[in-house]
């Protein structure tokens, strides 16, 4: 398949540049996946589309503040690092902007000397491996220096970086957030449960290569970047009750979907575990744990555009996103948000 084949055409208006006020007040276009009905609800709705003891799985991950502005030493400059993943210790992966003011060997600075590293190396795409010096823990470091990473096609300031986090998010590491997640509120969730539905939790910490371009034009070309999961033992007896029952697993979110199908085998058991995963979904792919997913709209020619294409089907899913742009929908992370049921 190609690139092109999952193209849809957005108006720049309708990418969402801010929250909206009440999280589950966001719409809900939900699409049967077996006939291509759809349905214009509220996100507050989704219980109705849930049954008891069905499972829903929801990723845990916390987003770092981990962009950075900071400057050689003796320096004016102002250099941007966003902080991808840990390799080592104190030795972060970044993205740097620009990146020719950061070379091996290059010294910098953050907030006046509180948090210091070095350009230990130069990845393969251009990214930059910084080693980090430092006194106490580097968390609360980045809280008290780091920003957001909003997404590029965000350009409003956000006034409150919790609305970045969902209302469950647990575990610090993640690069962006799981935004099919941040529809949920506290109260929705009790609800939810009180129905006799399921909650399960597993992690993976979001990189920002769920943000580039597939730049191939054939899709199996196309090489997905890793990221970290972890799932528990209690997840994975929920979900193999939940299957041996008959009951649906709803995946929150193409993370969770992603996760859940690397640990699934071919007969759909699962195991818990962690580790890397750089798990490719594209139309053809048969899912073995994933039943539905809730997730939000995604970018045209994205491999999100490719996993939502093989749950459902290419053509019924660009049929959805055209109808979502008539009916003026709200995309991309802080946007309104789909049920494939």
């Amino acid at each position: 398949m190609r690139t092109k084949d999952f193209y849809y055409d957005l108006p720049e208006e309708l990418i969402a540049q801010v929250p909206i006020e009440n999280r589950d007040n966001s719409r809900l276009l939900v699409l049967d996946k077996s006939t291509g009905n759809i349905e214009h609800k509220l996100f507050k709705d989704i219980i109705d589309y849930l049954e008891e003891r069905d499972t829903l799985v929801l990723n845990d991950t916390r987003v770092l503040p981990a962009r950075l502005f900071g400057s050689r030493l003796g320096k004016e400059e102002s250099i941007e690092f966003l902080l991808l993943k840990r390799t080592e210790n104190d030795t972060w992966e970044t993205l740097v902007k620009p990146g020719k003011k950061a070379r091996i060997g290059h010294k910098i600075e953050f907030g006046n000397g509180i948090l210091k590293g070095e350009v230990v190396d130069i990845g393969e795409e251009g990214t930059r491996f910084v080693k980090f010096d430092y006194d106490g823990i580097f968390e609360e470091i980045l809280d008290q220096l780091g920003e957001m990473p909003l997404p590029p096609y965000i350009y409003e300031k956000l006034e409150d970086r919790e609305r970045y986090q969902t209302v469950y998010s647990k575990h610090v590491g993640s690069a962006a957030a799981p935004t099919a997640g941040l529809h949920f509120t506290n109260d929705l969730l009790i609800k939810i449960k009180d129905k006799g539905i399921n909650l399960a939790f597993i992690t993976l910490h979001v990189g920002l290569g769920t943000f580039r371009p597939v730049k191939v034009d054939n899709i199996n070309d196309h090489h997905m970047h890793s990221e970290f999961y972890q799932v528990s033992q209690e997840t994975v007896d929920l979900i193999k009750k939940t299957k041996n029952s008959g009951k649906k697993v709803i995946a929150v979110g193409t993370t969770t979907c992603r996760t859940l199908e690397t640990l699934g085998d071919e007969n759909g058991e699962i195991s818990p575990g962690s580790g890397w995963t750089n798990i490719f979904i594209y139309p053809g792919y048969q899912f073995k744990v994933v039943d539905n997913l809730i997730t939000n709209f995604h970018l045209p020619e994205s491999t999100l555009m490719m996993l939502v294409s093989a749950l459902a089907n290419r053509d019924m899913i660009i049929d959805t996103y055209n109808t979502a742009v008539k009916e003026k929908y709200r995309f991309f992370s802080f946007g309104d948000s789909m049920f494939i049921k």
